[in-house]
């Protein structure tokens, strides 16, 4: 689960491993795979890298996966 915010300030955790996309429109939208849509104040960068964080606590993304992803950008 992360942690993000809504526009109104409230923060609410959301599963990450059910993001299908996360877009800015400009705010940044996070799509869920039931089509269930979010709008929170972190920007697009800053949930893409509280993903991989999870991903990475949880093992489902190891550490040179990790860097390889952040060379690739």
């Amino acid at each position: 689960m992360i942690k993000v915010t809504k526009l109104n300030g409230k923060s609410f955790r959301i599963n990450s491993l059910f993001i299908e996309v996360v877009e800015s429109f400009p705010d940044t939208t996070i799509t869920l795979t039931n089509g269930r849509k979010y709008v929170v104040r972190e920007s697009e960068d800053e949930v893409s890298k509280l993903i991989q964080e999870f991903y990475q606590s949880v093992g489902l993304l190891g550490g040179r996966v990790l860097e390889e992803l952040n060379h690739e950008e």
